[in-house]
């Protein structure tokens, strides 16, 4: 039984000589931190959201009000944090989210974040959106265990292609964002004319696929503006239909979870398709200004269908507290996306295992010190609303 808590100690006892951690373990305190470091283009490309930032801020907001009630002399002393997911099992209830174009923010890219998350056991969910190809990026992670999220293309053949290139290199579940087929208006992005996928950075893997680059007339080392834009005509610009997830299934054997749910209808409509989970998410508040937090729809959508399928939580989450209101709202597992992005920032595969062992840690203690022994302990007894 793995001990996350124990990296207190460590970093304590490191202290003895003299050590400290490499990066600040204050979630707030490292992003400004990176902020430091990078230049405001890779920075406010993971840091910003749409429009006004009003859905971000609702993110945090919907966390801040829900409290914690602890309770005492529950013999927490011992926990036990793995969950089962879609057939992965996990440490605790903890992965990663689909993060693209890593690489504006260490040279390693996606390939220290599977490093990184294959040492401690968290999955990875791997982003159409990669510096790095579906191969270099589950040679990467090795053993770990990694799931592979789908930016639906427009072309059935390339999409058919990625499914089956992913599920060969050993993805085993399929994560389809619905809620990124054309970009929002986003102002700091805007503003700095930054947009990496037309800098050719996070195309690895079309740019890579053999029926991607048997549309082109010249390949993408040929006549890459060519390239960038066939991209772009693929990946940005069309909304699908539920009656397209047909084509999905068809061509993915495993688990298939939708992200993007907001709505609880929108949540019994992916049971009625056949979908094996749904991820409460509004894209970390980067696509709809104005929406609601995602923590604050997480009850509705799990009373919709929460015993037919796997509910995941995204968007929003710092600190340990935050997975433990999600869990206890009824979420199966969560998603982190900027904190671990941020360490990538800072030093690569040790960045993101810093952060990824402190984020743990304090899910650890703060699911001990507020009398629970494993995330099924949790329910919504354990919260207050404000």
């Amino acid at each position: 039984m793995t001990s996350f808590a124990a990296y207190q100690n460590e970093i304590y006892l490191q202290g003895l000589g003299g050590a400290v951690p490499p990066f600040t373990t204050d979630p707030d305190a490292l992003e400004q931190s990176a902020r430091d470091r990078l230049g405001p283009g890779p920075f406010w490309y993971v840091a910003g959201g749409a429009g006004s930032g009003a859905t971000v801020r609702a993110n945090r907001e919907a966390f801040d009000r829900v409290r914690i009630v602890p309770r005492m002399l529950t013999n927490a002393t011992e926990r036990h944090l793995g969950v089962s997911v879609l057939g992965t099992e996990l440490p605790a209830p903890v992965m990663l989210a689909p993060v693209g174009v890593q690489s504006i923010l260490h040279p390693d890219g996606e390939l220290a974040t599977a490093r990184a998350a294959a040492e401690l056991g968290v999955p990875v969910v791997l982003s159409t959106a990669s510096s790095h190809t579906l191969e270099e990026v589950a040679e990467a992670s090795g053993d770990g265990p990694r799931w592979y999220q789908l930016y639906w293309p427009n072309d059935p053949d390339v999409c058919a292609s990625l499914l089956d290139r992913a599920r060969k290199a050993g993805y085993t579940a399929l994560v389809v964002t619905l809620d990124t087929w054309t970009l929002a208006w986003r102002p700091h992005d805007l503003d700095q004319a930054y947009l990496p996928f037309l800098r050719a950075v996070g195309t690895a893997i079309p740019f890579s696929d053999p029926v991607f680059r048997a549309g082109l007339e010249k390949s993408p080392e040929e006549d890459l503006p060519m390239a960038i834009l066939r991209w772009v005509q693929l990946f940005t610009g069309t909304d699908k239909s539920w009656d397209q997830l047909a084509f999905l299934r068809e061509h993915w054997d495993g688990p298939i979870v939708l992200k993007g749910i907001q709505h609880p209808d929108d949540a019994r409509k992916a049971v009625e398709y056949g979908m094996d989970g749904v991820v409460v998410s509004n894209h970390g508040g980067r696509q709809v200004d104005g929406a609601v937090g995602s923590l604050d729809v997480l009850p509705a959508v799990v009373e919709a269908v929460g015993e037919q399928v796997d509910v995941l939580f995204d968007s929003g989450i710092r600190t340990g507290a935050d997975i433990v209101k999600a869990l206890a709202l009824g979420a199966k597992a969560v998603m982190v996306g900027r904190p671990f992005a941020y360490g990538l920032a800072h030093g690569g595969q040790v960045g993101v295992r810093h952060v990824l062992r402190s984020l743990l840690a304090d899910f650890d203690l703060t699911l001990g010190l507020s009398g629970h022994r494993s995330p099924a302990d949790l329910g919504p007894d354990a919260l207050r609303f404000s």
